[in-house]
């Protein structure tokens, strides 16, 4: 199948169900034929980013390698679907600016949901002064301006943001239609 590449850039705080979304996105596009390719923040921070800490320097440096890998695979027809934090708003702007097919998908839920769902403690670590630069307790998250979608994943399951997904991309023309 022919198809045009496109970055589906997840972003949300930790524990709003990023991987979740995009995995299950994966899936459905790879049981559709089409090619994807899934890039997790914390894969690739323990590959790709591997030295880098959590200044805003570093994070910024982090999402600036997953967006270039993204756009690689883009150019070349591939889904590239990221799940990252990425909490700074001025960085994905700056790659909806320099890479093409960038749709940025805000996967929503409030803190107190996302805490609710650490099931490695990493919140009440943060809280106690046990982890420095924890987005969301000690370390800003700010939310997409404009984004192509909002997943609210403390009102939706993840089925119906998965169809939202999907839906809104048939839509721009990126899948063919069901």
């Amino acid at each position: 199948m022919k198809q045009q590449g496109a970055i589906l850039w997840l972003t949300g705080l930790s524990g709003a169900g990023k991987t979740t979304i995009a995995q299950s996105v994966a899936q459905e596009l790879l049981r559709r034929n089409y090619c994807v390719e899934l890039l997790d923040g914390d894969v690739v921070r323990t590959h790709l980013s591997q030295g880098l800490g959590f200044s805003k320097p570093d994070r910024d440096i982090n999402v600036r390698r997953i967006g270039f890998v993204a756009n690689l695979l883009s150019r070349n027809g591939i889904i590239a679907i990221v799940a990252a934090i990425s909490p700074y708003r001025e960085i994905r702007e700056e790659l909806k600016q320099t890479t093409t097919n960038f749709k940025e998908i805000y996967v929503q839920a409030s803190l107190a949901v996302c805490e609710s769902r650490d099931v490695k403690g990493l919140y009440a670590k943060a809280k106690a002064g046990q982890i420095k630069n924890f987005t969301g307790i000690s370390d800003p998250y700010e939310e997409p301006t404009n984004p192509d979608i909002i997943c609210q994943t403390d009102r939706f399951t993840v089925e119906q943001c998965v169809n939202q997904v999907l839906h809104y991309l048939e839509y721009q023309g990126l899948l063919l239609n069901i």
